[in-house]
């Protein structure tokens, strides 16, 4: 397999406060890996301090070769097209139709003519299951479809990894399985995947590697029935006595 990421003693801290440190590890190509802990771990910061949305205090983030922490902006821009991310908060333009949400990347930074990335958008639609829901605004969805969407528009920049950040958690119960299932697909179809996420079952069923965060750094990465049923840190036992 081909190493798509490689991150070296990653660390990020706000002025004396300390969130992770020494983080070393690796993401092969068609991973999918499940990044679990308690709330308040770093979870979220170490996913955005991946693609520099955060910029880490120190350490490496080497992506396809390149030392994405010492690149200027322009460089860094043209890296991150191949670095999809999906939140927690969907984060769609309100004031665009859901088509039109996943053209405006491809032709405004791939250049693709109207009707490439009509075609992709469609596509991509039917993909996620939202065909039907081309022409309507954001505002006229649920929250599992307005998540589907912006999976969609992650999609249609082509990326070689999606970074998912707890991107259920918003969405009310009966909402959850839909954009799971997406999820789930695109692990099947071989898409790198990083996800932040409370969803265990997902996490059991999907994930090839877990990263459990908590005290400043990965305390475990293994495999997920090694984590679930035979957790080795005295910290992974009491955070699965919590939530299983």
């Amino acid at each position: 397999m081909t190493e798509l990421l490689n991150i070296i003693d990653l660390k990020k801290q706000y002025g004396d406060k300390l969130i992770f440190d020494h983080i070393n590890t690796n993401v092969q190509q068609g991973e999918v890996i499940a990044i679990l802990g308690p709330s308040g771990a770093g979870k979220s910061t170490f996913l955005r301090a991946i693609n520099l949305l955060d910029a880490p205090t120190s350490g490496q983030v080497i992506f396809e070769g390149n030392e994405l922490t010492n690149l200027g902006e322009k460089e860094l821009d043209i890296l991150r097209e191949k670095i999809g991310m999906v939140f927690q908060s969907f984060n769609l333009f309100p004031n665009l139709s859901v088509i039109e949400n996943i053209k405006l990347a491809p032709t405004k930074v791939k250049n693709l003519s109207e009707t490439e990335a009509t075609q992709l958008a469609e596509k991509l639609l039917s993909q996620v299951g939202l065909s039907d829901k081309a022409d309507v605004y954001p505002a006229s969805l649920s929250g599992g479809q307005q998540q589907r969407v912006a999976i969609a528009r992650a999609l249609a920049m082509s990326p070689d990894v999606l970074l998912f950040d707890e991107p259920t958690s918003a969405l009310d119960p009966e909402m959850v399985g839909e954009v799971l299932t997406v999820m789930k697909q695109l692990a099947e179809q071989g898409m790198t995947m990083l996800v932040v996420t409370h969803e265990m079952g997902f996490a059991r069923e999907v994930a090839d590697t877990i990263w459990f965060m908590a005290d400043g750094g990965i305390q475990e990465t293994t495999k997920p029935e090694t984590f679930f049923d035979a957790p080795k840190t005295e910290r992974a036992k009491e955070f699965l006595q919590k939530i299983l």
